[in-house]
């Protein structure tokens, strides 16, 4: 069964996300009945797909853990073989509003890639020390990348249209920071154009974030080489032609 026209998919990518899955999934269809809400189970030992699913998701399971970047282009290739035109990754633990996914899906009426960028005008998000220089250097090479300023470029609340779907069931990166970063530099490769619209980040309801001033430093050197990797990795002639079919 195909989906209606202009339907978007809403992409949850979900790792032992029990706690907080389910009240996710309700918050998206509170805001819009009509959104089509698929969680991607990454290998729980949880209850994340039974939470998921009592709440009305559909639930993609895989057999074991492989990352954010390996449960969204699971996500993606769904979205492509439902024939759905627009699709949106929503973090399970409720950091991403539901009230801001029409914002960013908004952003596909100028480009092939939205993101819901945090640095911006909206909401009182910040970071500091080595992780704050590290996007603020990241956000500055891919934007002379993209040929557009971005503030945001490891936002996962991010937008993409039937041309960047398709791109990323052909590339979508499972390594550290890859579905963010790598994705991002290879679709501008691939000839899509991005664009972002500011969003407010609400905090983590259960958990914590791992990311301390250890974990910071190292995030800043991970980043670094990353990106150095992905801009290196160029896509050949034959994907550009692919994306622009």
């Amino acid at each position: 069964m195909s989906a209606p026209p202009n339907s978007a998919l809403i992409i949850v990518p979900a790792w032992n996300e029990a706690r907080n899955v389910g009240n996710t999934v309700r918050e998206i269809l509170a805001t819009d009945p009509g959104y089509d809400v698929v969680v991607v189970d990454d290998g729980s030992h949880d209850d994340t797909a039974a939470v998921a699913r009592e709440a009305g998701a559909t639930v993609l399971t895989l057999p074991f853990n492989l990352g954010v970047g390996g449960a969204m282009r699971t996500g993606f290739t769904y979205a492509q073989r439902k024939g759905y035109q627009r699709a949106i990754q929503v973090d399970a633990d409720g950091q991403h509003n539901p009230a801001d996914i029409e914002k960013v899906l908004a952003g596909l009426d100028q480009s092939d890639i939205s993101i819901g960028a945090r640095f911006s005008t909206e909401g009182d998000y910040s970071v500091r020390g080595p992780r704050k220089w590290a996007m603020v250097v990241l956000a500055f090479v891919v934007s002379r990348v993209a040929k557009t300023k971005l503030t945001d470029v490891t936002s996962g609340f991010r937008a993409a249209n039937k041309r960047a779907i398709d791109q990323y069931v052909r590339y979508y990166p499972a390594e550290y920071l890859g579905d963010t970063l790598d994705s991002l530099v290879a679709a501008c490769h691939a000839g899509l154009t991005v664009s972002q619209v500011p969003v407010a980040m609400r905090p983590r309801v259960h958990g914590q974030p791992s990311k301390g001033p250890v974990g910071s430093a190292i995030y800043l050197l991970r980043s670094v080489f990353a990106l150095t990797l992905a801009v290196m990795r160029r896509p050949g002639k034959d994907r550009r032609l692919e994306a622009s079919a």
